[in-house]
């Protein structure tokens, strides 16, 4: 019987594991900007998952559920950091071009102009795809405010387009 369990519950986690990976690689990049920091993040955020998996009471909430623990690792991650340091030389460094990033850039750059508590509401939004009853259970708030940080994150991000096309026509 206890076999027969620990096969089912082995068997949901697995399932649980291919459904979110993605979306937690995806909102881990976007906190940390390393993909091989976003992939630890992840594994680390499974393995924690993993190892109390029989406390989460309710299956319908797993993806929130993740996500805080990896919100939790990702926090756990610079209690603990020490800068690294590397003798590379900087020509050695395979970057993108300028036509990769330009773009991008521009869209990052108005996502990290915001405040932190009006970008992590954002991006798990648009990223992770969550309604904002979902947000706000992760982020330990009301609805109501996870719905006026958004509204004021759209704004904001919306008035620095606006500058700087204005700005870019001017020119």
């Amino acid at each position: 019987m206890v076999e027969m369990l620990f096969k089912l519950s082995s068997r949901q986690f697995d399932q649980t594991a291919r459904a979110y990976s993605a979306d937690l690689y995806r909102y881990a990049y976007w906190l940390c900007r390393d993909r091989f920091v976003a992939e630890e993040l992840v594994q680390e955020t499974f393995a924690r998952a993993w190892k109390n998996w029989d406390s989460l009471e309710d299956l319908a909430a797993v993806k929130s559920w993740l996500i805080t623990i990896l919100r939790n690792e990702h926090a756990r991650l610079y209690e603990r950091k020490q800068l690294d340091y590397t003798d590379e030389d900087p020509q050695d460094l395979d970057l993108p071009s300028a036509a990769q990033t330009g773009a991008h850039l521009e869209l990052e750059q108005f996502v990290e102009a915001l405040p932190p508590t009006y970008r992590e509401p954002l991006l798990l939004q648009v990223l992770g795809g969550y309604s904002c009853s979902e947000i706000a259970q992760m982020l330990d708030t009301t609805e109501g405010a996870i719905m006026t940080r958004l509204t004021r994150a759209r704004q904001a991000m919306r008035a620095d387009l606006e500058a700087h096309e204005a700005t870019r026509g001017a020119l």
